[in-house]
């Protein structure tokens, strides 16, 4: 795996947030040292949630953090990395 920092940005979709906020939010803090900026947008109306975490990470970090996010009920995460 290479172990080469990248630039990146996870989105995250959330179905019934209250029922996963907290283990979404303590699952982010674990990854707090490679999360360089986050916003969260609530769509009530829709009961969802739209958050984009911005990233410093290696590929592997990168795919752990997707990996633990996608797989909490609920939540879809996809990756998009900066090509320099």
């Amino acid at each position: 795996m290479n172990s080469e920092r990248k630039i990146g940005i996870i989105a995250i979709v959330i179905d019934n947030p209250k029922e996963v906020q907290t283990r979404l939010n303590n699952l982010i803090s674990d990854f707090g040292d490679i999360i360089i900026g986050r916003m969260g947008i609530p769509y009530r109306e829709r009961n969802i949630s739209v958050l984009s975490l911005v990233i410093d990470a290696t590929e592997n970090e990168i795919n752990t953090l997707t990996g633990k996010l996608g797989s909490l009920p609920g939540v879809s995460a996809k990756v998009a990395i900066a090509k320099r």
